[in-house]
């Protein structure tokens, strides 16, 4: 089952990639939502052979996958997302900052890459990297929202920034993105630790 997760992940993201291509509320807005994703799930799949992350990162990694292309059926400001809207008493649609979230899950995996392929010897530095990566990602996405918005046909273009009339949307949302890196950091931080000390306590056992 461990090593069929990949797998399983990618079947189950293939079929609902296609329903949700059924029929969306803005081909356009589909479209260019997708195209920040499909990218992922091709390099994900074309470097398996040559490098294979564990199941946890795949899991971290799938929860943007299959958030954002959900949001791109819908728009993010356009999906179900009223009960925890009115739970809360939110004045905006929240479903975008916890896609946001996820992004930062990314941090693991590219820690997980650094640490593997031994470019850094220092757990601190690796995590410290993973995390500025997220952040460096989630400026570099900000501007394509922003020249889309600016390019882009008005409505598929404000759709597509989906600041639902928040001026600091922006910089929430990278806030979001880095927030979910510190969690990332702090849980490869947790899981190499207890690696550490599986491994200590084998070595003392032996």
């Amino acid at each position: 089952m461990k090593q069929k997760l990949p797998l399983i992940l990618l079947v189950t993201y293939l079929i609902y990639f296609c329903l949700l291509g059924i029929k969306p509320y803005s081909r356009s807005v589909w479209f260019v939502e997708n195209m920040a994703i499909v990218p992922i799930v091709l390099f994900l799949v074309l470097t398996y052979r040559q490098f294979r992350f564990s199941n946890i990162s795949y899991v971290l990694m799938s929860f943007l996958i299959f958030m954002h292309t959900f949001g791109g059926h819908f728009t993010f400001e356009r999906v179900p997302f009223a009960l925890i809207t009115d739970l809360f008493g939110f004045q905006r649609n929240h479903y975008d900052r916890i896609a946001h979230f996820t992004v930062g899950f990314y941090a693991f995996p590219v820690a997980e890459y650094i640490q593997r392929r031994k470019l850094s010897n220092s757990l601190v530095l690796t995590i410290l990297f993973s995390v500025f990566s997220i952040c460096t990602v989630a400026l570099l996405y900000e501007l394509f929202e922003w020249g889309y918005a600016v390019f882009a046909d008005p409505s598929a273009g404000i759709a597509v920034l989906g600041s639902q009339g928040d001026i600091w949307d922006a910089q929430k949302d990278m806030l979001a993105d880095t927030l979910g890196a510190v969690f990332a950091a702090i849980l490869f931080f947790i899981v190499q630790k207890k690696k550490v000390n599986i491994v200590e306590c084998g070595g003392q056992g032996g």
